[in-house]
């Protein structure tokens, strides 16, 4: 049946063309032959709605990916997507053009023959409190009805200064506060009776051994794309990290 595949923190944009071309190929090889591929947030760099997909002026990079998740959906992958902190207005309108399905965010799935929980990993980072406000008030729906009736220009321009706005914040931040909590962690462990958490956001990948009421637990972060890009290859109850860049093959 193939393994399952699990991505996340491409953060896709006209600026980076290189990472498109790298996700293309990875869809047409490695994604082409999994049983499922899961991206767990920030495909995209931004979002600014489903508009994105047919207005006039519309950005041919996500027609594009939109194109190529429809491609490997009808070859037979299923694909499923998580919203992640930048495309978390990724809506109906995407889902229905690139036949994935939507993920929720945490989502409980077999991987590769192990339940598993499944989250962008933004909500375990509560230390960063800065942050957690910006989401709270970027996820209420005052706020995402008021930014869509926006046209669609004003909506990219204001995606971009949000997200230079956020770079900024990021250069006055520890490195600790920016990573996950370890309460955080335990306790998503324990609220949802699993013993392997995967997740993205952080741009730290790694695995990480934890012991939690007495279970030993694992947790693995996904790699970001800015620089080889990678993923996760779970299949038979085991999983492991692989890394994109020519030279790792």
């Amino acid at each position: 049946m193939g393994p399952d595949l699990l991505i996340s923190d491409l953060h896709l944009s006209q600026e980076r063309p290189f990472i498109t071309d790298r996700f293309r190929a990875f869809l047409n090889d490695q994604a082409a032959a999994a049983r499922t591929l899961y991206i767990l947030g920030d495909l995209f760099d931004y979002w600014v709605g489903d508009d994105e997909l047919r207005a006039p002026g519309a950005d041919p990079l996500a027609s594009g990916v939109v194109a190529a998740l429809q491609a490997l959906a009808r070859g037979g992958t299923a694909v499923f997507v998580m919203q992640g902190n930048r495309d978390f207005l990724l809506g109906s309108g995407f889902f229905s053009a690139c036949g994935a399905l939507p993920l929720a965010d945490p989502s409980i799935a077999d991987v590769g023959g192990v339940r598993t929980l499944l989250m962008h990993g933004d909500t375990l980072c509560t230390d960063d409190l800065d942050y957690m406000a910006w989401r709270s008030k970027a996820r209420s729906a005052a706020w995402q009805a008021d930014f869509l009736a926006a046209p669609l220009d004003e909506r990219r321009g204001r995606s971009r200064a949000l997200r230079l706005e956020s770079e900024a914040r990021k250069r006055t931040k520890s490195m600790a506060i920016m990573d996950v909590s370890p309460d955080a962690v335990r306790e998503v462990f324990r609220r949802h009776k699993v013993t392997r958490l995967i997740h993205g956001h952080t741009h730290r990948p790694g695995r990480h051994e934890l012991e939690i009421d007495g279970q030993r637990c694992e947790r693995w972060v996904l790699p970001d794309w800015y620089q080889s890009g990678g993923y996760l290859r779970a299949e038979d109850g085991t999983a492991r990290l692989i890394d994109l860049s020519p030279a790792a093959r």
